[in-house]
């Protein structure tokens, strides 16, 4: 880790993001252009991630499984839009073991229709039904522009896929795991979310309706964090997909889709991150508290690293992830920076003197400087820093929430518009009509984030067309 200083987010800060994913260790650039390669550091936050999302997959009702990596061509070709939305960022095999294919294949850009096939062969009675399935995969998608966690041309992810024998079934269910991806966001992450339904451009390719959760980014800017798609029947259509129901008449059914990757990394570090570096939401953090030895001679170090291993087991006994920096050669000023750059929650010091009182100073990461400071009791520590974690993970989620706040204006004019979405979002009425909302984009670079599951009610006129509307949207510049 180089210990010079990050570029301030104020001064520039897409190049504080590109520096501080290196630097911190979370991703490197692949040899293949538009790759990740993600670091440990980096896959740990993405474990408790997957963690925190499975649990609550399960206990809604889903299961897990494993589909093929190779999609033939005349799949993805079946269902008219969704080959027309995902052609351009198509990977294509077209020779296998040294001959051309018979038919190309598609590296996964996403699995409706290898999905599909199978569903429509397990499908045959109601009884069937539902079928909730979910898998951890990656895929694939050629982006021209990209971006560590945030845009890689293969990026990680879960996605589920189910079917149902009605369309109020599959509308339940598409809300369903909507409300998981905004609890998971507001719990785990500390980040808050604005849950809404997007335009009809902003639609998944093939999808009747889909949802999504918005986050305001450091910047002002919007990132779309989670999707949750209703099928309808289009996919069902396409592969056939069908079941005799209890009158003994067949039936197309209703599916969904829905998916959270490892973009969400990229939301963590620009909601949460300072000029410092990284801070780490407690309840996905890889460490939640590392201790710094500080002696000054061969005796010293022997006394302050048996306390700080016997302090460390007693920790980890209580479930809080901890670390011994038992690094050599670096002094406890540059082992502080490092540890503040990726972002671990609490920083134990410990030296002779504190052995000799029983104590540890304390330093939060949300808190930098004296502020953040405090000493506390070697006995009873596990019980305090759990307080303190339970304390950093509410404080981020406030700091976060004020901020969006702070930068969401509900203009009055196409002018005061204009200058919300520089910096910030817009809530405003929109006439629903696609002509408008792509000439708000040419005009502002602003689209239509999703209109937010919550309305104030009432009608307004078009932020930008003047024509009657009767729901808000947010607006925003995104990632």
């Amino acid at each position: 880790m180089s210990d010079l200083k990050l570029p301030t987010r104020s001064e520039d800060f897409s190049e504080w993001y590109n520096q501080l994913v290196v630097r911190a260790e979370l991703a490197d650039y692949a040899p293949v252009r538009g790759c990740m390669i993600v670091r440990p550091y980096g896959w740990a936050i993405w474990e408790n991630i997957q963690q925190a999302l499975d649990k609550r997959f399960k206990a809604t009702g889903h299961v897990n499984a494993a589909f093929p990596l190779l999609i033939p061509k005349s799949f993805i070709e079946k269902e008219k839009s969704h080959v027309e939305g995902f052609s351009p960022e198509l990977a294509v095999v077209t020779v296998g073991g040294g001959k051309e294919l018979e038919e190309p294949l598609i590296v996964r850009p996403t699995s409706e229709t290898i999905i599909g096939h199978a569903y429509a062969k397990w499908i045959q009675s109601y009884r069937d039904l539902p079928i909730l399935i979910n898998q951890w995969s990656s895929v694939v998608r050629w982006e021209l522009r990209t971006k560590l966690f945030l845009r890689t041309l293969e990026f990680f992810w879960q996605e589920g896929h189910t079917a149902h024998a009605t369309a109020e079934e599959a509308e339940i269910e598409t809300r369903k795991m909507l409300d998981v991806y905004t609890d998971f966001a507001v719990n785990e992450a500390a980040i808050p979310v604005i849950p809404g339904r997007k335009s009809a451009a902003e639609r998944f390719a093939g999808a009747q309706e889909t949802y999504s959760i918005e986050a305001m980014m450091g910047d002002g800017k919007a990132l779309q964090s989670g999707t949750s798609h209703n099928l309808g029947q289009n996919f069902a259509k396409a592969f056939d997909i069908r079941y005799l129901d209890k009158d003994g008449a067949l039936q197309y059914c209703w599916t969904t889709s829905w998916g959270m990757s490892t973009r969400f990394i990229g939301a963590i570090i620009m909601v949460h991150g300072d000029d410092q570096g990284l801070i780490m939401p407690p309840r996905l953090a890889p460490l939640h508290a590392v201790i710094v030895p500080i002696f000054k001679s061969d005796e010293e170090k022997a006394r302050v690293m048996e306390a700080g291993v016997k302090l460390r087991d007693e920790l980890i006994a209580e479930n809080i992830r901890t670390k011994i920096d038992e690094r050599e050669g670096m002094t406890p000023g540059f082992k502080f920076n490092d540890w503040e750059l990726r972002g671990v929650p609490l920083r134990i010091e410990l030296g002779p003197k504190d052995i000799a009182k029983g104590t540890v100073v304390l330093a939060r990461r949300d808190r930098p400087g004296k502020e953040g400071k405090c000493f506390a009791p070697q006995a009873g520590l596990a019980q305090i820093i759990s307080t303190t974690l339970s304390e950093i993970q509410k404080s981020l989620y406030e700091r976060a929430l004020a901020f969006r706040e702070k930068n969401t204006h509900a203009p009055r004019t196409y002018q005061q518009f204009k200058e919300a979405v520089e910096t910030g979002f817009a809530l405003s009425f929109w006439c629903g009509e696609a002509k408008c909302e792509e000439q708000i984009k040419e005009e502002t670079k602003a689209t239509v984030r999703n209109i937010p599951l919550e309305q104030s009610g009432g009608r307004g006129q078009c932020i930008h067309c003047g024509k009657p509307a009767t729901e808000q949207a947010i607006f925003g510049r995104a990632y």
